[in-house]
C-alpha cells in the first residue's frame, strides 16, 4: 500500500503554521478580536440585551476576521488596500508620454536668436540716427 502526500505546486505558497492550520497572522487577528468582542459582548449584555450585544460583538469582530483570512494575489488585505488606494487616488490615472522633438526645440533657439539679433540691430539704428541727429 502506497503513501501519497500532496505537495504545492509553488513553494513559495506555503505558509508556516504556529496554532493547528492557523498562520501566526492569523492567531494575531484571531486573538486580537477575541480580546476586544468578548469583553465588548459582557459590558453591553445588561444593558442591550444578548441579542443585540452580540450583533455589535459580531459587527466588531468581523474587521480582524477579514483582515485575518484575506489574501489576494499574495498580499494581505491591508497591503493589497493601500496598493489600491495608491493606484485610485494617490497617483494619476493618465500617464501621458511627452518627448521633446530636438529639431523643434533647435528650430525655436534659433528663431530666438535671430529675434536677439533683429533689436539689436534696431537699437544700433536708432543710436546712429540719434547721434546723426545731434550733429
Amino acid at each position: 500500500m502506497a503513501v501519497t502526500v500532496e505537495v504545492a505546486k509553488d513553494p513559495a505558497k506555503i505558509k508556516s503554521k504556529l496554532i493547528g492550520n492557523f498562520t501566526k497572522r492569523q492567531v494575531i487577528c484571531f486573538g486580537t478580536a477575541g480580546a476586544i468582542g468578548i469583553p465588548l459582548y459582557l459590558i453591553t449584555k445588561g444593558t442591550l440585551g444578548t441579542e443585540a450585544s452580540a450583533l455589535i460583538m459580531v459587527a466588531v469582530m468581523l474587521p480582524f476576521f477579514f483582515f485575518a483570512m484575506y489574501e489576494k494575489e499574495g498580499l494581505p488585505a491591508e497591503q493589497y488596500f493601500m496598493q489600491v488606494i495608491r493606484m485610485k487616488y494617490l497617483r494619476p490615472g493618465i500617464r501621458m508620454f511627452k518627448s521633446q522633438n530636438r529639431f523643434v526645440l533647435e528650430a525655436e533657439r534659433k528663431r530666438m536668436e535671430m529675434e536677439v539679433i533683429a533689436l539689436e540691430e534696431k537699437q544700433r539704428k536708432r543710436k546712429r540716427a540719434k547721434s546723426k541727429g545731434k550733429k
